[in-house]
C-alpha cells in the first residue's frame, strides 16, 4: 500500500483544500495582471529572508554575546523561546499534514519537513514578532507601523511567490498570535534571564 492510499482526506477537508487552491490562483493570477511580477522578484525574496528563522535565532543568540546588556536579557531570552517554539510547531504540523507547496519550492534553507506548505512558518514568525514588540516588549509607536507593513508584505510574498495557498498562511497568522500569547504568558523576568544566560555562558555578569 502506498503512501497515497494510507492518507484518505475526507471529503468535506477536500472540498475546502480545493476552495483554497481556487482561490490563491485567482488572488495571484489578479495581481499579476496589474503588476509585473518579474520586477518584484528581488523584493519578495528579500521579504523571504527577512523572516526566515535560520537568521532571527542566529541573530537573536548573537545579540547576546554582541550587546552583553543584562537589561537585553529578557527581551531576547523570550523572543529566542518564542522562536524555538514555532519552528518546533511549524515542523510538527507539516510533517502531520504534509500538504504540497502551490508550486516547487526552489528555498535553499527548506529541509525536512520545510517541503510542505500547511502552515506558513514566515507568517506565523512574522506574526509573532509583530505581537512581541507591540505588546510584551513595546516599542514606540513610531515604529509600529513599518513593522505592520512588513508583516503583511511578508504574508502576501509567500501567496505571490507561490510558496502558500492562502489558508496557509491565514492559519499561521493565527499560530503567530497564539504563540505570542502563550509567550506572555510563560514570559520569563529578567532575574531568571539573567541566571540562565550566566548559567549558559558560565560568566558573572555584574549587577546593572
Amino acid at each position: 500500500m502506498d503512501q497515497e492510499e494510507k492518507r484518505q482526506v475526507p471529503s468535506f477537508l477536500k472540498k475546502i483544500l480545493d476552495l483554497d487552491v481556487y482561490l490563491t490562483k485567482v488572488f495571484v493570477n489578479t495581481f499579476e495582471k496589474y503588476v509585473l511580477i518579474k520586477q518584484l522578484q528581488t523584493h519578495y525574496k528579500a521579504l523571504e529572508i527577512s523572516c526566515h528563522g535560520i537568521p532571527w535565532i542566529a541573530l537573536t543568540l548573537a545579540s547576546i554575546w554582541i550587546f552583553h546588556l543584562t537589561s537585553l536579557y529578557q527581551l531576547q531570552v523570550n523572543l529566542f523561546i518564542g522562536f524555538l517554539i514555532d519552528i518546533l510547531l511549524v515542523t510538527i504540523l507539516k510533517a502531520l499534514t504534509r500538504r504540497r507547496r502551490p508550486a516547487v519550492n526552489d528555498d535553499p534553507f527548506s529541509i525536512g519537513p520545510d517541503k510542505y506548505s500547511f502552515p506558513s512558518g514566515h507568517a506565523s514568525r512574522c506574526t509573532f514578532i509583530v505581537y512581541y514588540f507591540l505588546y510584551l516588549w513595546p516599542i514606540s509607536v513610531i515604529f509600529a507601523p513599518s513593522l505592520l507593513v512588513w508583516c503583511t508584505c511578508v504574508c502576501l510574498s509567500r501567496l505571490l511567490m507561490r510558496r502558500h495557498n492562502i489558508l496557509d498562511v491565514l492559519v499561521g497568522i493565527v499560530l503567530g498570535i497564539l504563540e505570542g500569547m502563550f509567550i506572555g504568558y510563560l514570559y520569563l523576568s529578567q532575574d531568571t534571564c539573567i541566571n540562565l544566560v550566566t548559567w549558559i555562558t558560565n560568566e558573572k555578569i555584574d549587577d546593572v
